[in-house]
């Protein structure tokens, strides 16, 4: 296995699911700073903890290990444009990036839920506002 294209694609593929590092190491239940480690191929990355990365990122391992970040943001540019300002992307992307939108969106709701919780722990502690 190439280490360092594994890890370099973990933190592409993170990134553009908007997960944080905290979140990441959340789900594998370890610490940020463990989970860090694995970006930085500090530790020894087993078939196991792959498997559980993949799940949590919605790839496969293949996906993780084969990822091409300069292909994946080539797609991006495959774009046809016409002549009033409007651009048609090329349909093999917009279900990739419907799939990141929505996976920001659950990522945004869980926050504000751990938020408000937060919040409400604050208040009976320290009273209203």
């Amino acid at each position: 296995m190439k280490t360092f294209s594994i890890k370099k694609n973990i933190k592409s593929l993170r990134e553009l699911k908007n997960y944080t590092q905290e979140y990441m190491a959340e789900q594998l239940g370890i610490t940020q700073a463990g989970y860090s480690k694995i970006e930085k191929g500090k530790t020894d990355l087993s078939y196991k903890k792959l498997e559980e990365i993949a799940r949590i990122l919605g790839v496969s391992v293949e996906a993780i290990i084969t990822f091409d970040t300069q292909k994946y943001f080539n797609s991006f540019n495959n774009i046809n444009g016409d002549y009033n300002g409007s651009i048609l992307i090329n349909s093999d992307v917009c279900p990739m990036i419907t799939k990141l939108y929505e996976d920001k969106i659950e990522l945004l709701e869980k926050l504000l839920i751990k938020t408000d919780s937060e919040l409400e722990q604050y208040r009976k502690k320290y009273g209203p506002l």
